[in-house]
């Protein structure tokens, strides 16, 4: 290994501390309903990202009608959304400190109401508090909390592939052992099964997508499988996810990057129908449209407005929150929903014109309505996944630490790599290249202790300084990579950056021809992401874009503050 000396500054530290607690602070306060200037009685309404644009575009009328409790006490509501995964995540956690003594249960941390994109990470939720506060049940029970909207599971698809899949009873079976889509349907474009879906450690969709297929291959209901079962058709499962190109956080991302980037990047992908809509709704010239695909047995995808039953919802806090959760069952809202491409909670209420075959989707469809397994089920299909199922991945991460990187870049970058290193997993692998006008060699790390500390070292040895040589760096890597390529596995290139290119000897012209040799129209599939720091009119975000563009990433527009959240999500994709 070959490192730049590191001269350690007890300020980083500190620096660092007070970034963090920033991005913490920065965070919390995400949402389009900015109510600094209100002093009232504030309801935090925490979402899974599916009913995210519904959440903030109700809250925003409701907030307009200047809403009181019945004592004239004003109140307002404000929405903050995440995976279904982290919901459940931060309000255990919050609870567990709540438990611990170390937050109060008038913190403004709590939300007064969440919600998750299905049934079954609400059924974790129950779980984990009733392991949390035995016999207290502070989360109600599934049918207690009021249904909002739903969305079903569908495949995503281009018409000539969906036609196959649409003949199938089980098309998740029928993935374990196609290769191309012609083993599916003879009348199919002859081209390689390529699939996505999101991971299911954060993402309800994801979540859902993994225990259908547990169900389809075993032939069995969710809710009648067994841990064993999970052990029984585990290597059915991995045969689905070895054709994965993509996982991510968000289900209608992955659905507009499948747009974007067309077949060869993914020819279906798991999602909600909610997605296709949005997707096919905002198509640009010469994109093609995509159809769902119900499968005879798939989930709804319920959301649910939960309302703890717990300390840390005031009397006035229950009664607003009822008052708002009213609202949104109400008719006019219940349109809002439909327009946005969610079906609504409420009997009664029509669909809105974009449940129809122009947006690729079918208003009358009928399908099984599956249940979600007992959670130590669930429990066991995620650790399979974790630790058996998931396509491994080898990610080249090509660090900038030129001269601008000083200050507090560079440390920020440096705590992010370090929990980037820390968290890798059994299947995933990353070769860390660090350049300014220089590019040194790349150093391998596994999620073995041995190869960890061999990341933490270099994360160590990191020092800002020189020049630039980016556009090098990045055909470097792609270099490496083909020559360590790993077939069975998602390989990427993720970049960090904060200036132009200032001393390659490849231009800019140079590199985008380069890579289109290693995208996804080749064998190789290289994915290309970056991330561009600090103001961007200090460096050309639109060649960071462009080398992302090409080899079906995406770029990133990142700084001290975020870049621990950024790096999270980044993460998931591999």
């Amino acid at each position: 290994m070959i490192f730049k000396s590191r001269r350690l500054v007890a300020s980083v530290v500190a620096t660092f501390s007070i970034l963090l607690l920033t991005a913490c602070d920065g965070a919390e306060n995400n949402s389009t309903n900015n109510l600094d200037n209100f002093n009232g009685l504030k309801i935090k309404f925490l979402v899974g990202s599916a009913l995210d644009k519904f959440c903030e575009q109700a809250a925003q009328d409701f907030n307009a009608t200047n809403p009181q409790l019945d004592d004239g006490k004003a109140f307002r509501v404000e929405c903050e959304a995440a995976g279904s995964g982290d919901v459940v995540s931060k309000l255990v956690t919050l609870a567990t400190q709540f438990k611990n003594g170390t937050l109060q249960e008038s913190s403004p941390e709590f939300p007064t109401i969440v919600s998750v994109d299905g049934e079954i990470y609400q059924s974790r939720l129950i779980y984990q508090m009733n392991q949390l506060f035995p016999g207290q049940n502070y989360i109600p029970e599934i049918t207690e909390s009021p249904l909002l909207a739903n969305s079903p599971m569908v495949l995503m698809a281009q018409a000539d592939i969906a036609k196959g899949l649409q003949k199938l009873d089980n098309p998740y079976k029928a993935l374990v052992s196609a290769k191309n889509h012609r083993d599916i349907d003879p009348s199919a474009p002859s081209l390689a099964v390529n699939y996505v879906q999101t991971a299911p450690t954060r993402s309800n969709s994801g979540l859902q997508t993994l225990v259908a297929q547990f169900a389809s291959v075993s032939g069995k209901r969710p809710e009648t499988m067994t841990v064993a079962d999970v052990q029984k058709f585990e290597p059915q499962i991995q045969q689905i996810q070895s054709k994965v190109t993509r996982y991510g956080t968000s289900t209608s991302s992955l659905a507009k990057s499948m747009v974007k980037n067309g077949q060869f990047w993914a020819s279906v992908g798991s999602v909600y129908e909610s997605s296709v809509i949005d997707a096919n709704s905002h198509l640009q010239p010469g994109q093609e449209s995509y159809q769902a695909v119900y499968p005879q047995a798939t989930f709804t995808s319920n959301m649910r407005a939960i309302l703890p039953k717990a300390p840390w919802v005031s009397a006035d806090e229950k009664a607003a929150a009822e008052k708002f959760i009213d609202y949104l069952r109400s008719q006019p809202v219940q349109k809002i929903a439909t327009e946005l491409g969610l079906r609504p909670g409420v009997p009664g209420i029509p669909l809105s014109a974009k449940f129809s075959s122009q947006y690729g989707v079918n208003p009358q469809a009928k399908y099984d309505s599956l249940r979600p397994p007992q959670p130590e089920v669930v429990e066991a299909m995620l650790k399979s996944w974790q630790e058996v199922a998931k396509k491994p991945s080898l990610v080249v991460v090509v660090v900038d630490s030129s001269g601008s990187m000083e200050g507090e870049k560079l440390p920020a970058v440096q705590k992010t790599l370090q929990t980037y290193i820390n968290s890798l997993g059994p299947k995933e692998q990353i070769a860390l290249i660090d350049f300014d006008q220089d590019i040194r060699p790349p150093v391998l790390v596994d999620g073995t202790p041995e190869g960890k500390d061999k990341g933490i070292q270099f994360v160590n040895s990191l020092e800002a300084g020189g020049g630039t040589r980016l556009y090098d760096a990045a055909i470097s890597a792609r270099d490496w990579l083909t020559e360590n390529l790993r077939q069975d596995a998602i390989n990427a290139v993720l970049i960090l950056t904060d200036g132009d290119d200032t001393t390659s000897q490849t231009s800019l012209e140079q590199l985008k021809q380069e890579l289109q040799k290693s995208g996804f129209n080749s064998d190789e599939r290289i994915a290309f992401f970056t991330v561009g720091y600090g103001n961007e009119r200090e460096f050309n975000p639109e060649a960071l874009k462009k080398i992302a563009e090409l080899n079906g990433g995406y770029y990133s527009k990142g700084n001290p503050e975020t870049i621990s959240k950024l790096m999270s999500d980044l993460q998931l994709e591999f």
